[in-house]
């Protein structure tokens, strides 16, 4: 008997999907965990902080009675830190309105801050077993490819066709998680972006770019919009005794394009062309000490370069004292690890805040 493409695909995911932690227990609490934290975020980075943080926040309940201060701490290191601050305020909700308890209804989970229509889908199909369908990115390019949709980013059709392709898989008994996870599965190791394996694909037979030998026009590559360029000194500022000096701003405060509430080293924008600025209380009360050190980073729209100088504290400063290992398993944001990374390659904090001679080094 012919198979349909559901069949062929849901077969092809039980030989060949991958180990992932969030599928050996699909409870919902932990599909939405999942799929929050792998929002524009690779696989291979949220699998270890994925089981880091279920272990500290087993339940919503636990999340929602934990201080956001260590919320932002366990998702140190995956960016977007205002997932992490919806998905706190989302089990605060679950847990006053819900009774800790993930809602099985959609209109109840679009209700909760952080969750749209592709979120509430996953947990609803994968966990709660509901004909559901979902998009996203992997998913609209295989759609894409198969029924040749150029632009298929937010494309009401390619929603119809998503809920079409779980609706008459379910209709042939197979699991609405299975067919959504083998549509996901399928974009993310077979139809990729580049280099597509068509050769491994299930569905080639069925898909219309396959057979039509244009794979690689679908979907329509977007004009990439160029980012704008930034440049902070960033204060390394070392106490003498191993430690370096760290500020936090207030959440409202936008002064920096890193996030705010995090744990940073003190810095200012300092634009090309300028002279060295003051970094807001530290002018006067620190000395710096040799040349600074260059770290590009890239924050959604921005390309950062941070000149990260050491220096030495000679006055009274604002701020809290960290040792280096306490300072990089803090809430601080990428950039800020990046710089800690590199100071300490350079100063070795240990012996005091002494930087290498010689001239500007450069660091990617």
């Amino acid at each position: 008997m012919k198979q349909t493409p559901q069949q062929a695909l849901c077969r092809w995911f039980e030989r060949n999907a991958r180990d992932l932690p969030w599928r050996r227990l699909p409870t919902p609490y932990r599909v939405w965990v999942s799929e929050i934290m792998l929002q524009q975020t690779r696989v291979e980075a949220v699998r270890d902080k994925y089981v880091a943080f279920l272990k500290r926040f087993p339940t919503a309940r636990a999340l929602a009675s934990a201080p956001i201060e260590q919320v932002l701490q366990a998702w140190s290191g995956l960016g977007y830190y205002r997932r992490a601050r919806m998905l706190h305020a989302a089990a605060r909700q679950v847990a006053d309105g819900h009774g800790g308890r993930v809602p099985r209804d959609r209109a109840a989970l679009l209700a909760l801050p952080g969750i749209g229509r592709y979120t509430a889908g996953a947990i609803l199909s994968i966990a709660f077993k509901q004909v559901e369908p979902i998009v996203d990115g992997n998913i609209e390019r295989v759609f894409a490819r198969m029924h040749h949709i150029a632009q298929p980013k937010q494309s009401t059709k390619v929603w119809k066709l998503a809920e079409l392709w779980v609706r008459e898989g379910a209709q042939q008994g197979l699991a609405p998680a299975n067919l959504n996870q083998s549509l996901m599965e399928l974009g993310a190791t077979v139809c990729t972006p580049r280099n597509p394996r068509c050769y491994a694909c299930p569905c080639a037979a069925k898909c219309a770019a396959f057979k039509a030998g244009s794979v690689a026009r679908y979907p329509a590559t977007a004009l990439r919009k160029k980012k704008q360029r930034l440049r902070y000194l960033v204060l390394a500022v070392g106490d003498g005794a191993g430690r370096v000096l760290m500020q936090r701003r207030d959440q409202g405060d936008n002064s920096s394009v890193l996030p705010a509430g995090l744990w940073e080293l003190p810095h200012a924008a300092w634009g090309e062309d300028q002279p060295q600025p003051r970094v807001g209380a530290l002018s006067g009360n620190v000395e710096i000490v040799g040349e600074p050190v260059i770290v590009r980073h890239s924050i959604m729209d921005f390309d950062v370069q941070l000149a990260v100088q050491a220096a030495v504290v000679v006055g009274k400063v604002r701020g809290k004292w960290f040792t280096p290992q306490a300072a990089e398993n803090a809430a601080i944001a990428s950039a800020t690890r990046k710089a800690l990374v590199t100071y300490r390659r350079l100063s070795a904090l240990q012996r005091g805040p002494t930087i290498l001679p010689g001239p500007k080094r450069r660091h990617r």
